[in-house]
């Protein structure tokens, strides 16, 4: 066995053993010599010490603190137990899907992968990171799913097949143009860049929204589109040059397009911390840096574990 396997096997026993403590301390059952035990167990070595950290933020991070947990003597919560638990919390706070259509789709991207398709009509899909599409064309019409992610259309006119591109309960109607839809943490955003988008969303009768170049419309699952209001298209685009350009985003939608860009998770621990405006110019490459940023400037801590990041 290679020393770097053996380090990692030897760094995972010592999370395991230090969410062992956690879960014992936190079961009701604990005394004052349970305690005393465990501080001296951290102090045995500064491995030691990182692994009761680490486990303590996991601990905070899922809301289990301070709560008494029954523990099954036949089910043993290990350290990637916990972890999945955090997972869990993380992914419903951000906003992402614990389930992955990437698995099924026609077409997907890995995180901090994009792909350009051409489609059967001759048209063009570019998908960012971290997405999945669909796609059903026929005789009468262009149909496409959107699953998860981020895709850009440049549509080549056909008045007879209208092109439609549907995401979360929503669609987004055009003959020849060029538009952006966008699944966010709580909503779907249709940014026009050339010609025009017709958006519906929502079951009320006639809830359409006429979008023109540099427009957007937002709507979520079941909420009726907003008006279309004015914006700098190719700035929310410029994930299609390499960059992300953020004008007072609230947290959480960036938090997402860190994930399309970077593999493991995000969880951020409070609603306070997800509206928290975010504005800056950031390389599309370089996902750490808006991390990093976003500690500097913000009243957010990042804490970076082995298989999610949290902001807290």
């Amino acid at each position: 066995m290679d020393p770097g396997s053996t380090k990692r096997q030897a760094d995972l026993a010592l999370s395991d053993a230090a969410i062992d403590w956690l879960v014992k301390l936190h079961s009701g059952r604990a005394g004052k010599a349970d305690h005393e035990a465990f501080a001296a167990w951290r102090k045995q070595s500064r491995e030691h010490e990182l692994a009761a950290r680490e486990a303590e933020t996991i601990w905070h991070g899922i809301g289990i603190a301070g709560k008494k947990v029954q523990r099954n003597a036949r089910a043993k919560l290990t350290r990637r137990a916990v972890l999945g638990g955090v997972a869990i919390g993380g992914l419903a706070v951000a906003g992402s899907s614990l389930l992955r259509p990437h698995l099924f789709a026609d077409h997907s991207t890995g995180a901090g992968e994009r792909s350009t398709i051409t489609l059967p009509d001759g048209s063009t899909a570019f998908l960012n990171g971290d997405s999945a599409l669909d796609v059903a064309f026929d005789a009468g019409q262009r149909r496409l799913q959107l699953l998860a992610g981020q895709a850009l259309f440049q549509v080549l006119p056909d008045a007879g097949r209208p092109f439609i591109v549907t995401a979360n309960g929503g669609q987004a109607r055009a003959v020849g143009t060029v538009f952006d839809v966008d699944i966010r943490s709580h909503e779907v955003v249709v940014t026009v860049v050339e010609g025009q988008v017709d958006v519906t969303a929502g079951t009320q009768p006639g809830s359409g929204v006429l979008a023109a170049a540099d427009q957007r419309v937002r709507y979520g699952a079941d909420r009726q589109p907003s008006p279309a209001e004015s914006i700098d298209a190719e700035s929310e685009t410029a994930w299609r040059r390499g960059k992300l350009i953020f004008n007072q985003r609230p947290l959480g939608d960036v938090v997402v397009e860190i994930e399309r860009q970077r593999h493991g998770r995000i969880m951020i621990t409070s609603a306070r911390l997800q509206s928290l405006e975010v504005t800056g110019v950031f390389d599309l490459a370089d996902p750490e840096s808006i991390l990093s940023t976003i500690e500097a400037t913000l009243p957010v801590k990042v804490t970076r574990l082995p298989f999610i990041t949290i902001l807290h």
